[in-house]
C-alpha cells in the first residue's frame, strides 16, 4: 500500500492535563486504587496538532509501553477516559482522541463525515508518531475505525476491539428481520432514526435509561468531563446523519484481518450485531457484560475495573 503523505502542523508540546485545564478537580466519589483529585494523575497529558483541513484536534495521553488508541463514541471524550486511562497507562501508553466537534477538539461546520473522520485518525496516528498499536473504537468511534480500514487498510494495526456499535444503524427496506437484527439496525430511515433517540416524557429515550446506572466510576469520569468539556450540539451532530446511514458489513466481512473482540452487554440492543460481526472474522471475540456488570452501551465507563482485565487479557494474549 502506498504511504500516506499529509501536510500537518507539528503537536505542541504536551501539557499536564492540569495545567491546560487550568485547574485541579476532585472526583466526587473516593474509590480505592483511583485518583481523588486530577492532581493524582499528574501523568496525564493533553496535546494537539492541527489537521490537513485546518482543525485544531486535542488528544488525551498517559503511560508508556505498548499504544493503545481509543476513538470515543458520538459526543465522548477523553475526559470520559480518565479512569480507563488511569488503569490502562500502568502498562501502556494510552492515547484517546477527541473527535472533531467533541472535547476541547475544534467546532467547525465541515468535515461532518466519517470517512474525514477517518481521514483525522489517519493524520493523528502521524502527528502523535503512534506507530504499530492496538485501536479500540467505542459506538460511533468504531465506525470511524472500519472506515479507516475501509480506506487506509489496517497497517499498523496489532489488534482491535470494538464497543457496542451496530453495524448498520438503518435498515434496507428489502431487509429481512434476521437481517435487521443481525446488523443492529434501530429504524428504517433516518428520521426513524432521529425519533428513536429522541428524548421521550416517560423517560424510555436510551440516553434517559443510560444515565440512571450511574456507577461511582461513572459519576466520576462523567463529573470530570462536565467540569471542563462543553458540547456544542448544533456542531456535534452535523456527522450524525453521515454515521447513522453507514452500513459496514463489507468492511467487518472482507478487510479485518487483525485479532479482533467486540464487548456488549444484556442491557444493550447490540448483542446479536456482535457476535454476527465476531461470526465474519476469524477467531473474533465477544465479550458480554451482565446487567450486573453494567452492560450496557456505556460499560467501559460504568465498570472500568472489569472493562481494562478483559481488554488488556484480550490484548496481551
Amino acid at each position: 500500500m502506498a504511504a500516506f503523505a499529509v501536510t500537518i502542523t507539528t503537536p505542541a508540546f504536551a501539557k499536564p492535563a492540569i495545567e491546560a485545564l487550568g485547574r485541579d478537580y476532585v472526583f466526587p466519589n473516593k474509590i480505592e486504587g483511583m485518583p481523588t483529585r486530577l492532581s493524582d494523575f499528574p501523568e496525564l497529558a493533553i496535546n494537539s496538532f492541527t489537521t490537513s483541513d485546518g482543525v485544531r484536534m486535542t488528544w488525551w495521553e498517559a503511560g508508556t509501553g505498548r499504544p493503545i488508541v481509543i476513538i470515543p463514541g458520538w459526543s465522548s471524550n477523553g475526559a470520559e477516559y480518565v479512569n480507563v486511562m488511569w488503569l490502562l497507562a500502568r502498562n501502556h501508553r494510552v492515547l484517546v482522541l477527541d473527535p472533531r466537534n467533541q472535547g476541547l477538539s475544534g467546532r467547525v461546520g465541515y468535515g461532518t463525515r466519517i470517512a474525514r473522520y477517518a481521514a483525522d485518525l489517519h493524520e493523528f496516528r502521524a502527528a502523535a508518531q503512534v506507530g504499530e498499536a492496538d485501536y479500540v473504537g467505542h459506538s460511533m468511534g468504531a465506525s470511524v475505525i472500519w472506515s479507516h480500514i475501509d480506506l487506509y487498510g489496517t497497517q499498523g494495526m496489532r489488534r482491535l476491539v470494538f464497543i457496542d456499535e451496530g453495524i448498520s444503524l438503518i435498515a434496507g427496506s428489502d431487509w429481512t428481520d434476521e437481517q435487521r437484527r443481525d446488523a443492529g439496525a434501530i429504524a428504517d430511515s433516518y428520521d426513524g432514526f432521529r425519533a428513536a433517540l429522541a428524548p421521550k416524557t416517560d423517560g424510555s429515550d436510551l440516553f434517559t435509561r443510560l444515565m440512571r446506572d450511574r456507577t461511582p466510576y461513572f459519576e466520576n469520569s462523567q463529573g470530570f468531563s462536565d467540569a471542563f468539556i462543553h458540547n456544542d450540539m448544533v456542531h456535534m451532530g452535523l456527522v450524525m446523519r453521515d454515521h447513522a446511514g453507514n452500513d459496514w458489513r463489507d468492511v467487518i466481512s472482507h478487510k479485518i484481518d487483525r485479532p479482533t473482540a467486540f464487548f456488549t452487554g444484556e442491557l444493550s440492543a447490540n448483542v446479536a450485531s456482535q457476535h454476527w460481526a465476531a461470526r465474519q472474522i476469524r477467531d473474533a471475540r465477544v465479550f458480554v457484560y451482565t446487567a450486573a456488570e453494567h452492560g450496557d452501551h456505556l460499560l467501559a465507563y460504568k465498570n472500568p475495573v472489569k472493562f481494562v482485565a478483559d481488554l488488556t487479557q484480550f490484548l496481551d494474549q
